[in-house]
């Protein structure tokens, strides 16, 4: 290798996301270190006869994307050719997924189950003319009598069957449902074809379990398209005994095993962080402690390249499916609640809290689900109370989603250097949606981006894929205009934040999360060769641009993963 650099970048707008912010022109590789930052006679000497030197041509070269929250194994299942896209805009109505479903209908063996994902009632024609109209197994009942079908909801929180799989899983009027879960009925009482939250684990447990071979080409899969959009690290957000039940199990303890495998064969493209996942939803504490003492956390052998960061918790619901635990109740009525075991809110609190306090006196950081503004005080309070019980010198827990964050849970999460971890592809998607479930004033206040940064918050952004798709360029925008897919109407202009800002969200910030900041997430000296390159110059595009903006190259670890550039 010499003293020569491998990989050497020209007349760019080389974006560093250093402390200043600073902006240089080229940049050298050394093996899988950066060698260089500056200008061209910073980089001159160290080229070579074998160095590959690219003109940037005035295209942008930022630290590799950190999608920071992504199912990775479930986002490969839940895309063709693994599973029907019923997703927009491929679909937008009842109607069309009908269709949908009837092709596979006629290529698929009979009795052999047809799984889907994507659907949303905020793109389906006839939900919209009449939110009350809602998915229903007579929907799919007339395309698909004999093979039984589940269609995954774009959140990953609610499942739509056909009444071919209600008889194979064995639900009917008398069917209980899982504790924080539910089966929808209609009028007459009988299941109508919907399974909220943890009555989803009826439909995992009839399916037939993935094989190793479906997980890892689903992984595959994923990497290849996380390799095309510049992402070179993410986080795997719960895999673990917890998941066996949750996206068709692409979240449980055989998933870790895969990406293990492909570490060894040399084909893991990005840089994986885990969270376990001890158990799902509505579990106790006193289960969670157990499965997580007998939790496998075997020392990987290259953790900057596959490492296990800490311990992923539910807290509560999702919004959309009124199961998020809000102050103020819902449009319609009802506050949902925490989704940990007890009778009452008391309990619950007790519940979660001591889950908490478990993981983190066992030395784990805790990444905690939790949506709705009660919720989030609760578990920051629970944060707080772990800490001053067992002082641990950065912990870095973090709140998932925390779609409403307060005041309070902003000021005890900063006091105690904690973060959250945002997802800003959800907010353009669920924007408009969201005003019939929580009203025009909360809807818009979403996820906010500049009240959690100007309150000394840890920020880091993640699509939630397969919830959305993993395009960070949509994520940047949607933070710097806060505009929504459906409508393009603005949802909450006070919390826009500025172009630098939103880039470190899904860099430092999420290098952050990672424990990571000190050898990845900007291009400095020393630093992993973690890079993105984006066709045209970010810094001055018009932000509704930026989504469009073609990644032109990915290097991971000085390794090109993804390559359009012609010298």
């Amino acid at each position: 290798m010499g003293t020569h650099a491998d990989l050497v970048f020209l007349g760019g707008r080389v974006v560093t996301v250093d402390a200043e912010f600073s902006v240089a022109s080229a940049l050298a590789v050394t093996g899988g270190t950066i060698s260089a930052v500056g200008g061209r006679d910073d980089v001159a000497p160290l080229v070579g006869p074998d160095t590959r030197v690219v003109d940037l041509r005035g295209a942008t070269l930022l630290p590799g994307i950190n999608d920071s929250h992504l199912h990775a194994c479930a986002f490969g299942m839940a895309t063709p050719p693994l599973s029907l896209d019923v997703g927009h805009p491929a679909v937008s109505s009842l109607a069309d997924v009908a269709d949908t479903v009837r092709g596979a209908v006629e290529r698929v063996p009979a009795g052999q189950w047809i799984t889907g994902h994507g659907w949303d009632t905020g793109y389906l024609d006839e939900c919209l003319a009449d939110p009350s109209r809602l998915p229903s197994r007579h929907d799919l009942d007339v395309v698909s009598p004999d093979h039984p079908v589940v269609l995954y909801s774009f959140s990953g929180h609610a499942t739509w069957i056909n009444s071919k799989a209600l008889e194979l899983i064995g639900i009917d009027r008398h069917t209980v449902a899982p504790p924080g879960g539910a089966i929808v009925t209609d009028e007459s009482g009988e299941p109508a074809g919907l399974l909220h939250e943890g009555a989803q684990a009826l439909v995992q447990n009839a399916l037939p379990p993935l094989s190793r071979q479906e997980r890892t080409d689903a992984v595959r899969s994923a990497l290849a398209t996380l390799a095309r959009l510049g992402v070179t690290s993410y986080t795997e957000p719960g895999l673990g005994p917890g998941g066996d039940g949750i996206m068709r199990g692409t979240l449980g303890t055989e998933t870790l095993d895969v990406y293990r495998r492909l570490l060894a064969d040399g084909e893991l493209t990005a840089r994986v962080g885990v969270l376990l996942l001890p158990t799902g939803m509505a579990s106790t504490s006193e289960e969670f402690a157990r499965v997580l003492a007998a939790a496998d956390e075997t020392g990987e052998t290259d953790p900057r390249r596959l490492a296990i960061h800490g311990v992923k918790i539910f807290a509560d619901g999702i919004v959309p499916n009124k199961t998020a635990w809000m102050h103020e109740p819902y449009v319609g009525g009802g506050c949902g609640s925490l989704c940990v075991g007890g009778e009452s809110d008391d309990e619950r609190i007790t519940e979660i809290r001591s889950m908490i306090r478990h993981a983190h006196a066992a030395g784990h950081q805790l990444g905690v689900h939790v949506t709705g503004d009660r919720a989030i005080d609760t578990v920051a309070d629970a944060f707080a109370a772990a800490v001053s019980e067992h002082p641990r010198p950065d912990a870095r827990h973090y709140v998932i989603h925390g779609d409403f964050l307060t005041a309070h849970s902003m000021k005890v999460l900063a006091e105690h250097g904690f973060g959250v971890n945002m997802n800003p592809t959800i907010k353009w998607t669920v924007a408009d949606m969201e005003e019939e479930f929580v009203g025009t004033e909360r809807a818009a206040y979403a996820w906010p981006y500049r009240d959690a940064i100007d309150a000394g918050v840890r920020v880091a952004s993640g699509s939630d894929a397969p919830v959305t798709y993993p395009d960070w360029r949509q994520g940047v925008a949607t933070m710097v205009l806060r505009e929504s897919k459906a409508a393009g109407r603005v949802s909450g202009p006070e919390q826009r934040i500025a172009l630098a800002e939103a880039i470190r969200t899904y860099t430092i910030g999420a290098a952050w999360q990672d424990f990571a900041d000190h050898w990845k997430g900007s291009l400095e000296p020393g630093k992993a060769a973690d890079l993105c390159v984006l066709d045209g110059d970010l810094l001055t595009a018009d932000p509704h641009d930026i989504p469009e903006m073609p990644v032109v190259l990915t290097v991971m670890d000085g390794r090109i993963v993804h390559d359009t550039l012609r010298d």
